[in-house]
């Protein structure tokens, strides 16, 4: 038996190594070895929470967490394989003294001839993390529809959290969300993005920067708007010998204020009523700083959030001014005499002296020749209680065509001789 294994053993060895070489001449015939690219394969970080631990955080520099794998392997293994099979990790715990760590390449459940990426290290910028509070603004934008303003704006929150690198959590100087009101005549509210900026109001878009919250809640108070004017009053009476001109002033006579336009229907004025302002016993201007916001009605404010609501109001006191006139007799006539009288004046006398006092703008134009006056018989006899005229000589008032704003000091009446006609 041992003879038959060992004749020809030589022939025998050699016809199996052929075999071998046929298979695999075969096998690799038919299942060849190629190579595959794969692109944009996400490299994992692992233990990221050692840094976390420091109190540190890292940034990815220039996406070497992203890497191009080849892979080398039997054909019918190359088919199947897809990226999310390719395994890319960089352990933390290995973090090098210039933040660096390798990155070990492996396939999911397939045995491949060989694999490597087109980088073997992630570059990481290591920094301390830091934490602060930053103030968060509201803003909004655009125009509302003519004839309403914005008249408040409110935030649910006025301050957030950031955290990040240190380095970039300095740049940042307030958190600001926007809402556009162009075109609103109500009311609006919304939840919007949280956007960072720096101290000159460049946005900052740093994905390292983390916010406790990432939007806020804000409403934007749209009001409609009005233009009326101001009413000021007064009350009291000057000291002796002075009078009020009549003359009211402000340092405004119009104010626009804002509210819903039912509001604003029933609001046609802002008023300063009388007793906020007494004039008794004044010798001279009175001048008073008056608040209109007290006299605002309800639900109604200023337009201009600027505008603190102050103005000066002036009443003009004068003193009292005298004018002695020469009144020609020729400027006195008789009226309403009753039917079957005659009336006859005073041939010697040619001036009557009359003294009228009151403010100088009405005083001074006056002229003596001008000046006009009546005997109103009709009236007189009422006054006097007369229901029948009789013929005599009677001391007649007269009344002088002089304007309120005068007043007659001196009293001027008239010797009118009264007859009785003959019936012819």
């Amino acid at each position: 038996m041992r003879k038959k294994i060992l004749h020809n053993l030589g022939l025998k060895l050699a016809s199996l190594v052929l075999a071998f070489v046929l298979w695999f001449l075969v096998v690799q015939i038919d299942d060849p070895k190629e190579t595959e690219r794969f692109n944009n394969v996400q490299v994992k970080l692992t233990n990221t929470e050692l840094l976390e631990k420091e109190g540190k955080v890292y940034e990815v520099l220039d996406n070497t967490d992203v890497v191009r794998v080849t892979v080398s392997a039997p054909r019918s293994i190359l088919t199947e394989l897809r990226a999310s099979d390719i395994v890319a990790e960089a352990d933390m715990s290995k973090l090098t003294d210039i933040n660096t760590i390798a990155i070990s390449y492996s396939v999911q459940g397939a045995e491949v001839t060989s694999i490597e990426g087109d980088h073997e290290v992630v570059r990481l910028n290591v920094e301390n993390k830091k934490s602060k509070w930053i103030k968060l603004i509201g803003n909004t934008v655009g125009e509302v529809e003519e004839g309403y303003i914005v008249s408040n704006a409110y935030l649910d929150q006025t301050n957030i959290e950031i955290s990040g690198p240190e380095s970039a959590i300095s740049t940042v100087d307030h958190a600001g969300v926007d809402i556009s009101v162009a075109g609103a005549s109500t009311s609006l509210s919304a939840n919007i993005d949280i956007k960072l900026y720096d101290a000159e109001g460049n946005e900052i878009e740093n994905d390292n920067i983390k916010k406790n919250v990432n939007y806020a809640h804000m409403t934007v108070e749209v009001l409609a708007t009005k233009d009326v004017p101001i009413k000021i009053q007064y009350m009291g009476e000057p000291a002796e010998g002075y009078l009020a001109t009549g003359v009211v002033e402000g340092t405004m006579s119009r104010v626009v204020i804002a509210g819903t336009n039912a509001a604003l229907a029933n609001v046609s004025a802002v008023t300063i009523p009388a007793e906020r302002l007494d004039i008794s016993g004044a010798t001279g201007d009175v001048v008073e700083v008056v608040d209109l916001e007290e006299y605002l009605p309800t639900n109604i404010k200023f337009a201009d959030k600027k505008f603190n609501g102050r103005i000066t109001a002036t009443i003009y006191i004068e003193p009292v001014e005298e004018k002695d006139m020469e009144i020609p007799a020729e400027n006195i006539t008789i009226r309403n005499l009753p039917e079957g009288y005659t009336a006859e004046l005073p041939v010697d006398i040619e001036k009557y002296s009359l003294t009228v006092s009151g403010l100088n703008q009405f005083v001074a134009p006056l002229q003596q020749n001008t000046v006009t006056g009546v005997l109103d018989i009709m009236a007189w006899m009422v006054d006097e209680e007369m229901t029948e005229l009789r013929g005599g000589t009677y001391n007649i008032p007269v009344v002088f065509n002089l304007s309120e704003d005068i007043t007659v000091e001196t009293p001027v009446a008239v010797s009118v001789t009264i007859s009785e006609t003959e019936d012819l």
